[in-house]
């Protein structure tokens, strides 16, 4: 068959190199058929870069146009739900970028658009590619470290100076991002942290508005989670400290695993804590384990294996890395963290979507925007995509 037709909506730092990658023809069984952006400095871009491309200034033009097969949605988050759902309306399959969008009201609405429109709707999840991740969660998922009691991840490695904040209109603002660090930097590990543990069914948080930064949204967040089974979790983010962290440590009744340094340490106990507590004639006992250690290199691809896998799916049905029903669970942490922190309460999952929108309006209402700069034209993925350590 024909390559597949993609379109790259919004043709920023990230898009540009999406669009880069189609191109250059590194993606199989694809091809870069058209781009869109609204700002003139990125359509002049485009129209130099991209030979024999289509240019459009309005995505529903790209849409409509019957130049595309599928889209890639890079525009800010408040517009992801919007711009994806008109392409699965008309036939097109999308791969939209993180966060899926910045309410679940808004990201239930877009699933189930979706769902009925049988296309591929995936999610840029990229960081589920890395080793690292997916060796934690196979161990966590085996059941090798038992139930689980307790996770604590600190991803304070995001440290960003005023001037990114100043480098677009639309960041750090309610109006146009729709958060801080919460929508922007911490998705990725808010989905890992789930993906890896799974879902909690209560948050408390605190989100600390221009804590370092002169910003209207969160630059500092610590975040309280229970499970059903009881064990808790923590999740600690911030864009105003260095050096920052990058550590998870998860720990079950068979032992205890910590991520940091592109290593993961798993201390793998010869018996349960749970048996140990009950049997154990001792009064300070110490428990025997295997010690382990793994070292693993970052996926230097992370965003062109979520793209092929999403050419893939179209082309011949290899299942998703990255579902769009997944991006749901990351936004409920996300949003219940911003509830919890609005309303100075614990919140349950799942939550009052409508309040959870309600509130995000009177929020958007207030919202200043800045004064843009031109946009850089990154033409290729970066080391400030992977993990960090």
């Amino acid at each position: 068959m024909d390559d597949l037709r993609i379109g790259v909506i919004g043709v920023g730092n990230i898009g540009t190199a999406h669009a880069r990658c189609l191109y250059d023809g590194k993606i199989k069984g694809a091809i870069l058929s058209a781009v869109c952006d609204i700002s003139k400095d990125r359509v002049d871009y485009c129209k130099d870069a991209f030979d024999n491309t289509d240019v459009f200034t309005s995505y529903k033009d790209l849409i409509d146009s019957h130049t595309v097969d599928a889209v890639i949605v890079a525009v800010p988050h408040p517009l992801h739900s919007k711009i994806s759902i008109y392409a699965l309306k008309n036939g097109v399959h999308v791969l939209t970028e993180k966060p899926i969008d910045v309410s679940v009201k808004r990201a239930l609405e877009l699933n189930k658009v979706a769902e009925q429109s049988g296309k591929v709707f995936s999610v840029m999840f990229n960081q589920r590619t890395m080793p690292i991740f997916k060796k934690a969660r196979e161990i966590v998922k085996s059941g090798e470290l038992g139930e689980l009691k307790r996770s604590v991840w600190i991803i304070t490695n995001w440290y960003r100076t005023q001037s990114y904040y100043n480098s677009s209109d639309w960041r750090a603002t309610y109006k146009g991002e729709g958060g801080g660090v919460l929508l922007n930097q911490a998705p990725h590990n808010l989905d890992l942290w789930q993906w890896i543990c799974g879902m909690p069914i209560e948050i408390t948080s605190f989100c600390d508005v221009a804590k370092y930064h002169g910003i209207e949204v969160e630059d500092d967040v610590t975040v309280f989670a229970r499970y059903e089974n009881g064990a808790t979790g923590s999740f600690i983010t911030s864009t105003g400290e260095y050096p920052g962290t990058n550590r998870l440590e998860i720990s079950g009744d068979l032992g205890k695993i910590v991520l940091e340094n592109g290593m993961i340490k798993w201390w793998k106990l010869k018996q349960s804590v749970s048996e140990n507590i009950k049997t154990s004639q001792k009064s300070f006992d110490r428990i025997d384990f295997d010690y382990f250690e793994f070292e693993f290199e970052n996926n230097e691809n992370p965003h062109r294996d979520i793209i092929q896998n999403f050419v893939n799916a179209i082309i011949c049905g290899e299942e998703l890395i990255s579902k769009g029903t997944d991006g749901i669970l990351e936004l409920s942490i996300s949003n219940a963290a911003y509830l919890s922190s609005w309303t100075k309460r614990s919140v349950r999952l799942p939550f009052d979507t409508q309040l959870f929108e309600d509130l995000l309006s009177e929020h958007i209402q207030n919202s200043n925007t800045t004064t843009s700069t031109k946009r850089n034209t990154t033409v290729d993925y970066s080391d400030r995509w992977l993990t960090q350590w």
